[in-house]
């Protein structure tokens, strides 16, 4: 146990024979790497924990360390948790963008968090962290890098069975996460919590006065104040009125929750499902994180978790933007002395003396006030950028009070009932031009686009119907938007939203069996190389008749799997 720090120096354990398995080069442009450089000696024992910046003659570098934490898992208090098999080696400058990451290994050995585990990673899910990590990135979704994959041939890992042992590179401008601050709360180290949230405000994000301004009004998805508040505060500044003033900390928890309220809507949009949004999992910068028993979905079923633990559906795709706000609330209780002490939070006595009992009632009141305010603006930020993704989705540049219910929704709705899939749906979509869909007759005959190979779910009629009254209106508003000339440019515009290629659970698959069990290789560059570009038409890999099975219709045995969080 780790008691009056976040973080225990640990060094990763020596990989015998690595093999570098495969680069994103969209990360090493991120991080400031060369093309080539992956090539390197430095590079390859790098990633493969086998070269540290530390120079134990001098003890001048950098000693790499794990991070201490803690989380509710589905509900629970799981207490002291961290980096069971992370090692973090140092941070790293992108010159040209001057963003500064924090560089990872996982599955590099045991770490002083391991517990009872061996700290290491097995290739198949390193796989899935891998790909996903930068499929998600090129789908512009907030989210942690992945730099490299490395299989260690040496490393076999007992989980269900025994298993090839791997390690991910993987970068991030912050692994801090609600659970480090659960860990401090429950142990009622209120100057670390002090500590730490100044450290998130001055060091992860660009300073105090980065934060939004209290909202001049209630928030609302349609409010300009809301969708783009104000900022540039000093960092002494009180704002508001009483029992609901606003400080630099309640700044900051509201920045917080405004980030992850974006990526859920990102998440919803695009039909991601993380599968275990413990608050150990949920970022302090709004990234996705973490990955383990994640899925996009295939048929659209709000209900799908691809956690086979998560028997009560906790994680589900529907459940995500409530669980995400239930873990933002545990934040919350954090953050409740620092946000409830408002203009009084750097009184001398309640730095070093905390809470007197006369100060308590106001404290605790304020406290709850910013807090329920801060629960409709994430409900108002997430909705505003829910749909603005879905519109870009569905080809629209204008707003329309119908659009959520007789569009949106009906379209969701109708993937749902006749087990349409959802990312096909919007691809396909895309291709459809206004000419084609002039009668009824005519959107009739193109309801079967959005079909699986074997039809639909329930009767065919019903589902043509209903998807050709669904495009009659759709048409109304693309006409509204881009009038009877610019519909080539509506298609091109749509297909850079709407992937052809996604990453799905039966492709990851396949490649981890193809990779483990046939000793295959170039496979990886491959689903990396669509997962990077995932609205082109083509990527040129060398195998056109895979490109075009990875990106059609699903085996149906394959909709929908399911995994475990054992990786």
């Amino acid at each position: 146990m780790v008691k009056g720090a976040l973080f225990t120096y640990v060094r990763p354990e020596e990989t015998t024979e690595p093999e570098l398995l495969g680069v994103s080069r969209a990360a090493m442009r991120d991080i400031g790497l060369n093309d080539g450089e992956e090539n390197t000696s430095e590079f390859k024992a790098m990633v493969a924990g086998n070269k540290m910046y530390w120079d134990p003659s001098t003890e001048k570098g950098i000693y790499p360390w794990a991070q201490c934490y803690g989380g509710y898992q589905f509900g629970s208090w799981a207490s002291q948790l961290g980096d069971g098999r992370a090692i973090s080696l140092f941070e790293s400058t992108n010159p040209s963008t001057k963003t500064q990451y924090e560089i990872q290994l996982k599955g590099a050995g045991k770490t002083p968090y391991s517990r009872f585990a061996d700290g290491k990673a097995v290739l198949r899910s390193s796989i899935r962290e891998f790909v996903v990590s930068e499929g998600l990135n090129a789908l512009h979704i907030p989210t942690t890098r992945a730099l490299s994959l490395t299989l260690a041939p040496h490393s076999r890992v007992r989980r269900e069975r025994i298993e090839p042992g791997a390690i991910v590179t993987r970068f991030a401008q912050t692994w801090l996460r609600i659970g480090t601050f659960d860990l401090l709360r429950a142990r009622g180290d209120r100057k670390l919590i002090r500590t730490l949230a100044n450290y998130i405000a001055e060091h992860v994000y660009p300073g105090w006065t980065s934060l939004p301004a209290i909202l001049p009004e209630p928030a609302s998805a349609t409010t300009p104040s809301t969708i783009d508040p104000s900022r540039n505060i000093s960092a002494d500044t009180t704002e508001g009125e009483s029992p609901g003033e606003e400080n630099r900390f309640a700044r900051l928890y509201r920045e917080i929750v405004r980030r992850n309220a974006i990526t859920v809507a990102y998440w919803q949009a695009y039909a991601f499902t993380n599968g275990v949004l413990n608050t150990d999992n949920t970022s302090l910068l709004g990234l996705s994180l973490d990955f383990g028993p994640f899925a996009f979905l295939d048929n659209f079923d709000p209900s799908y978790t691809p956690n086979h633990d998560d028997h009560a559906l906790r994680y589900s795709y529907r459940n995500q933007p409530s669980i995400i706000w239930w873990n933002l609330v545990r934040l919350g209780e954090s953050f409740g002395e620092l946000i409830g002490a408002g203009a009084k939070v750097d009184d001398e006595q309640f730095v070093n003396e905390g809470v007197t009992k006369d100060f308590a009632p106001e404290l605790i009141k304020r406290a709850e006030t910013v807090i329920h305010r801060v629960g409709d603006e994430y409900k108002a930020v997430f909705m505003a950028e829910y749909t603005r993704l879905m519109r870009k989705r569905f080809g629209l540049t204008s707003e329309n009070s119908d659009d959520f219910e007789k569009l949106f929704s009906e379209a969701l709705d109708i993937m749902e009932a006749f087990e349409l899939d959802f990312h096909h749906f919007f691809r396909r979509l895309s291709n459809v031009r206004i000419a084609e869909i002039e009668s009824e007759e005519q959107r009739k005959e193109i309801a079967g686009r959005f079909f699986h190979a074997e039809g639909v779910a329930g009767d065919e009629k019903d589902a043509r119907s209903r998807i050709a009254k669904w495009l009659d209106y759709w048409k109304a508003r693309v006409q509204e938007d881009w009038g009877n000339d610019r519909d080539e440019q509506r298609m091109v515009e749509m297909k850079k939203v709407n992937p052809k290629f996604v990453p799905r659970s039966w492709i990851l698959d396949e490649v981890i069996q193809r990779v483990e069990k046939g000793q295959e290789r170039e496979v990886i560059g491959q689903v990396m190389e669509m997962a990077l570009h995932p609205f082109e038409e083509e990527w040129g890999t060398g195998d056109r008749e895979q490109e075009e099975r990875w990106c059609g219709d699903v085996p149906r045995q394959n909709r929908q799997m399911m995994c475990s969080c054992s990786s």
